[in-house]
């Protein structure tokens, strides 16, 4: 068992995790109520992978630990250029929350709040403008986020999508 544990370690330490949110959430029965927590993590590496995951238990840390375990299975490959920032704005949308993020010039940082921030730092990204428009459940925030960053595309990657070269485009 610990065998097993030492073996998965090292894939772990790859990447860095955040944090997005926790709540108690309650449900009312006949004899009292029952509490229970969700957590909502973020990881990534910083070079490009990100990951969003729930968890929900009885205790917090078995909530942070089911949701890290949830993000590790989610993760995905954004499109960066010169690893700092995306190639065009887009807009991510998760139930009522949407996210508008727009490239920035060198040396700009990030600029977002919240859960935004969480998922574009762990992403990589380092220069990048976003702003969050409707719902601000930091849950559906992470998750549009997420959806924005799924949705650029780099100039290379549209090119080989239509078969043609980058200067054609």
């Amino acid at each position: 068992m610990a065998r097993q544990e030492r073996m998965m370690d090292p894939k772990k330490k790859l990447l860095d995790e955040k944090v997005v949110g926790i709540k108690r959430v309650t449900k009312v029965t006949k004899g009292g109520r029952r509490f229970r927590f969700s957590a909502a993590m973020a990881v990534g590496d910083g070079k490009g992978l990100v990951g969003i995951g729930i968890g929900k238990a009885n205790e917090v840390p078995e909530a942070i630990k089911k949701g890290l375990q949830a993000a590790n299975k989610n993760l995905v490959r954004v499109s960066l250029v010169d690893n700092r920032t995306i190639p065009h704005e887009a807009i991510g949308k998760c139930g009522r929350a949407k996210v508008l993020v727009k490239p920035a010039p060198k040396g700009t940082g990030i600029i977002a709040g919240g859960a935004a921030r969480a998922v574009l730092e762990l992403a990589g990204v380092k220069d990048i403008v976003a702003k969050s428009l409707g719902s601000n459940t930091k849950v559906n925030v992470a998750k549009a986020t997420l959806e924005a960053l799924k949705s650029v595309r780099t100039a290379e990657q549209i090119a080989e999508l239509r078969g043609k070269k980058v200067e054609e485009l």
